[in-house]
């Protein structure tokens, strides 16, 4: 018999095998971190034999993760602390189901700490802080992962402390919010596996808040997610689970871009028609909204933001000159913190100029658009927009000094 019978029963309930349980860990690892976990059969089967008494924290909340308890729920010893056997309450505890995986995961466990709204309060300070070194600096691996860690720190809490169902549905829905931090910005270095591997544990963190514009947050990075594969279908389909939210019907900021999402979806897939509908209902929406609170993450969605999405569905329609006129708009408008945002735009300004042949015109934005970037920067979406533009312009075959001398530097970027 196990050492740890609890850890064997749970493990009997779900058909893992040890080899198997290790390998769902490290594929626990990866979505948190990024990274692909290194646990093997032996260490589960220390686990089981009681000779490892209490793993690591990632460790630990990756065994949360899979089974939706608490480490002491799994036969865990915290340092320094005996076993206590689980009260009837821990056994009939409340547990909720995901709408979208149906997945059971427990909502309370054993009281270690007691938790209110400072911790939540505490959370969302360090939440706003990696907001705004995304939109300073873009995809990096810094910000990354310091969205990574917070949801780590989130969950742990979650798993071992007690809360009111209003304290524990806001570290829910912080919890999501944090990890589709983590999200967006693979989004914007292009690392789509992690990208959609952050939003599989979002999916799960919103669906236990039960609040409609932490789920919301979810779909809008989904939208670009798809959108990067290429899957103009399930971006589209994103953008209208977006929009029939109660917070999308409610404010009509949140409905403005998930019409904008749409837009942007059925453009890419040439439908025009719907495309133009969904823009001009985007414009309307938004047009309507007034000043009032709103979640921190949306905050970069104002006017210049409107235009500079309006750019990126006329560029995708083929009008060029209309998507050129856009970007220069959004460029005009956009806040000094979202230095990410304007580089971004302004590469893709640089993108229609050279789609005109107006080169040189192109090579100036381009150039402007790197400089932009912020050391550490890992927006690949940027400096992939800036590769299409040198393609353009090499394919155009000029001798201008300006353009050949640009080609040469440009090289560094791509």
């Amino acid at each position: 018999m196990a050492e740890n019978q609890a850890l064997a029963e749970a493990m009997d309930e779900l058909g893992f095998s040890q080899a198997g349980l290790a390998r769902r860990l490290n594929a626990e690892n990866e979505a948190l971190t990024g990274r692909e976990g290194r646990l093997t059969d032996r260490d589960v089967r220390r686990y089981l034999e009681g000779s490892t008494k209490w793993p690591h924290a990632r460790q630990r909340v990756c065994l949360e993760g899979v089974f939706g308890r608490s480490s002491t729920e799994l036969g865990f010893v915290p340092r320094g602390k005996t076993v206590r056997a689980p009260t009837e309450d821990l056994v009939h505890r409340r547990t909720f189901i995901t709408a979208t995986s149906g997945t059971a995961l427990t909502a309370a466990t054993p009281a270690l700490t007691r938790l209110g709204m400072s911790d939540v309060h505490r959370f969302h300070h360090e939440y706003v802080q990696i907001l705004e070194d995304d939109w300073r600096v873009g995809g990096s691996r810094q910000v990354e992962g310091g969205a990574v860690e917070l949801s780590m720190r989130i969950q742990s809490v979650l798993s071992t402390g007690t809360a009111s169902p209003r304290v524990r549905q806001r570290l829910y829905s912080l919890g999501s919010d944090v990890i589709s931090t983590a999200a967006f910005a693979a989004i914007d270095a292009k690392a789509m596996t992690r990208a959609r591997a952050y939003l599989d544990k979002a999916v799960t963190f919103a669906g236990l808040s039960g609040d409609s514009e932490t789920q919301y947050h979810v779909w809008n990075h989904l939208t670009m997610t798809a959108g990067q594969r290429g899957d103009f279908v399930e971006g589209a389909a994103a953008a209208d689970a977006m929009k029939v939210l109660h917070i999308a019907r409610r404010d009509p900021v949140h409905a403005s871009l998930a019409h904008m999402r749409n837009a942007k979806a059925l453009a890419r897939s040439h439908q025009r028609s719907g495309a133009l509908k969904a823009l001009a209902m985007a414009k309307k929406s938004f047009a309507r909204g007034a000043d009032g609170e709103r979640p921190a993450w949306i905050g970069f969605y104002d006017q210049s933001e409107v235009d500079g999405l309006s750019a990126s569905v006329w560029f995708s329609l083929g009008d060029f000159g209309r998507a050129e006129y856009f970007f220069h708009r959004a460029l005009s408008g956009i806040r000094q913190e979202l230095v990410r945002n304007r580089a971004l735009y302004s590469a893709h300004l640089a993108l229609a100029q050279a789609s005109q042949g107006e080169l040189e015109m192109a090579c100036a934005t381009g150039r402007r658009a790197y400089d932009m970037l912020k050391p550490g920067s890992g927006s690949k979406r940027t400096t992939d927009t800036l590769g299409r533009v040198r393609k353009l312009v090499i394919a155009a075959s000029s001798n201008a000094p300006e353009i050949t001398s640009w080609i040469e530097r440009s090289r560094q970027w791509i």
